[in-house]
């Protein structure tokens, strides 16, 4: 419910799995809005790899991008390649921070930020090619 950005829809089978599987190491970027502050403690815990469903995650780069204490949310870039179920959720709850709004905003090099909410686009060759690679 409270999820937007990037998806992409496909009925190939081989290229959904060169997308989404940890080994082909396919970036996902998120933008991630969470209640309150996010210390360098907790930063570090999640670019490490933090511990969630009984597995460790892999090493994820990250950034805060804006901070705003009147209403006690930080926007945080965080950046992964595996994307299990609720990953990013999970990882964020495991350092003890609500997240309250998640925005894919890209995957591999392919971004949404042109896009408005809703709306879709097909994908080009050259994008395609990209994501094969």
């Amino acid at each position: 419910m409270y999820t937007s950005g990037a998806i992409i829809l496909t009925n190939d089978g081989e290229f959904v799995y060169k997308v989404t599987h940890p080994k082909h190491e396919i970036e996902k970027t998120y933008n991630v809005t969470i209640r309150g502050n996010i210390n360098s403690e907790e930063i570090e815990n999640l670019k490490n790899g933090v511990i969630i469903d009984g597995y460790k995650t892999s090493q994820a780069k990250l950034r805060i991008l804006k901070t705003d204490k009147e209403k006690n949310i930080t926007r945080v870039e965080i950046i992964i390649h595996e994307g299990r179920n609720r990953q990013v959720r999970k990882m964020f709850e495991s350092v003890g921070k609500k997240v309250i709004a998640l925005h894919r905003s890209k995957i591999g090099q392919i971004g949404v930020k042109d896009l408005k909410l809703g709306n879709w686009r097909y994908l080009t060759e050259k994008e395609i090619k990209s994501l094969n690679e």
